[in-house]
C-alpha cells in the first residue's frame, strides 16, 4: 500500500510538472489589467512605495522569495491583507514568502524522523501514519507565519490609529499658528525623535514622517502621500485624512475644525472599543469565578454523595 501511494504521488508530481512545462501559465487578470494601466501611463515601473522594509534578507530568502512572488504574480495572487500588514511590520513580502515555504521544507522532515522512531521501537506500523503526519506539519508550519503576522499586525494597527488622533491634534495646532497645511504636516511629525528601537513610542510617528519626507522625492503632495500610506498599511484613518486634506487644503479654518473632529471622533471610537474589551474580560473573569464555584461545590459535595450511593 505504501509502495503504491509513494509510486502513484512520484507519477503524479512527474506528470504535473511536465504539463506545466508543456503549457506554460498564463498571467492572470489583475496582472494583465496593471500592465495595462501602467502602458496607458507610459511607464512600465509599478507606483514606489514610501515605506521601504526594515528587516534584512539573506541572498537565499531573497532568492526563494523572489521566485515566489513571481508564482504569486503570474497567477493574479495579490495578497493585499499580507503585503499590508508586512508592510506595517516592516517586513518584506519576499522574506515573508521564502519564510512559509521555508517552514514547510522543514515540517516535511517530520516524516524521516517518524519513521525512524518507528523502526526504533519495532511496533511494525505502516509507513503512511508519518506520512499524512509529516503532510499535516508541513501544512500547519506554512500557516504559522500567516497567523503570527496578522496577530501582530492587529496590535500595531490599533497603536497606529492611537498615533493617528495626536497627528491630527498636532497638525490642528500648527495650523492655527497660521502654518500651512504642508508645513504644518511636516512640523507635526517633527515632534520627538525616532528611536533606536521599532518597538518604541515613536514608530508610528517614524512611519507617518519617513512618508512625507519620501512623498518630495516620488513627486506628490503630503496628503496624497498619507493616502498612499494608508493603502500600504490598511489605515482606514489615514485615507480618510487623506481625502479630507485633498478637498480642503486651501482653507485653513475647514482644514483645522476638520481634523479637530476627526481627532474627538477617533477618540471617542477608542474609548468604545476600550470600554468593549473591559466588558468582555469582565464576563470572562465572572465566567472563571462561576466555574471556580462549580468545581469547589462538586468537591465538597463528592465524598457525601459518593457514600450516600456506596450506602
Amino acid at each position: 500500500m505504501t509502495e503504491a501511494l509513494l509510486a502513484g504521488s512520484v507519477l503524479g508530481m512527474g506528470l504535473f510538472l511536465l504539463f506545466r512545462a508543456l503549457f506554460p501559465a498564463r498571467p492572470g487578470l489583475v496582472t494583465r489589467l496593471l500592465a495595462l494601466d501602467a502602458a496607458r501611463e507610459g511607464t512600465d515601473a509599478p507606483r514606489a512605495r514610501l515605506i521601504l522594509p526594515d528587516e534584512e534578507v539573506s541572498v537565499l530568502r531573497r532568492g526563494l522569495g523572489e521566485r515566489m512572488a513571481r508564482f504569486y504574480a503570474a497567477r493574479g495572487w495579490e495578497a493585499r491583507s499580507a503585503r499590508a500588514d508586512l508592510a506595517l511590520l516592516g517586513r518584506s513580502f519576499e522574506g515573508f514568502l521564502a519564510t512559509k515555504v521555508l517552514l514547510a521544507v522543514s515540517g516535511l522532515l517530520a516524516f524521516p524522523l517518524l519513521v525512524g522512531w518507528l523502526v526504533l521501537m519495532d511496533w511494525g506500523i505502516s509507513l503512511t501514519v508519518p506520512l499524512w503526519a509529516a503532510l499535516v506539519v508541513a501544512g500547519v508550519f506554512f500557516v504559522l507565519p500567516d497567523l503570527q503576522v496578522k496577530r501582530d499586525a492587529a496590535r500595531m494597527r490599533r497603536d497606529f490609529r492611537h498615533v493617528v488622533g495626536s497627528f491630527l491634534d498636532l497638525v490642528a495646532m500648527n495650523l492655527a499658528g497660521g502654518r500651512g497645511v504642508p508645513e504644518a504636516l511636516m512640523m507635526a511629525v517633527s515632534v520627538g525623535s525616532p528611536g533606536p528601537d521599532e518597538e518604541g513610542a515613536n514608530w508610528a510617528m517614524s512611519r507617518i514622517r519617513e512618508a512625507l519626507g519620501n512623498a518630495r522625492i516620488v513627486g506628490i503632495t503630503p496628503w496624497q502621500a498619507l493616502g498612499q500610506l494608508g493603502d500600504e498599511i490598511n489605515v482606514d484613518e489615514l485615507r480618510d485624512l487623506s481625502a479630507a486634506l485633498g478637498l480642503v487644503a486651501d482653507d485653513g479654518a475647514k482644514v483645522r475644525s476638520s481634523l479637530t473632529a476627526r481627532a474627538a471622533t477617533m477618540r471617542r471610537r477608542e474609548l468604545a472599543e476600550i470600554e468593549g474589551q473591559a466588558g468582555e474580560r469582565s464576563q470572562s473573569m465572572l465566567v472563571a469565578q462561576l466555574l471556580l464555584c462549580a468545581g469547589f461545590v462538586i468537591f465538597l459535595s463528592f465524598p457525601a454523595a459518593m457514600k450516600m450511593l456506596g450506602s
